[in-house]
């Protein structure tokens, strides 16, 4: 599956779920929700990845945790806040650049309609 139809596949999941949960909720109750409906569709998926950084070829032993990776392929970075600061968009495309994924999406379950609140993020794609 590419990243495009995987990404689709979400943002139907993403729709279901706020439409029977609602705004307001945390993040981890919505990743936990996304999960479970990845897992129904038999999509693999990886919660809380470590991602080290590589700086010069050496590990650095530190990283990030990506909320969730589907397939290898996209990036899912989910939040439940009032506004999606200007730096999200920009933290997700570093989590792309440092794993070499071509696709995020960043989703706000905190917004009336989820359409307003998922923004896709493109590394070279």
């Amino acid at each position: 599956m590419t990243e495009n139809e995987l990404a689709k596949i979400v943002v139907g999941l993403c729709l279901k779920i706020h439409r029977a949960l609602g705004p307001g909720l945390l993040e981890s109750v919505y990743e936990e929700v996304l999960c479970y409906e990845l897992a129904k569709l038999g999509l693999k998926y990886k919660r809380q990845p470590g991602i080290n950084v590589i700086y010069e070829g050496i590990n650095m032993d530190l990283g990030f945790r990506a909320d969730i990776i589907i397939d290898d392929k996209l990036i899912v970075e989910l939040k439940s806040v009032e506004t999606i600061a200007p730096v999200h968009p920009k933290i997700l495309l570093t989590y792309l650049r440092l794993t070499n994924k071509k696709l995020g999406l960043l989703i706000n379950f905190n917004v009336e309609l989820i359409k307003d609140g998922i923004t896709r993020i493109v590394n070279n794609l």
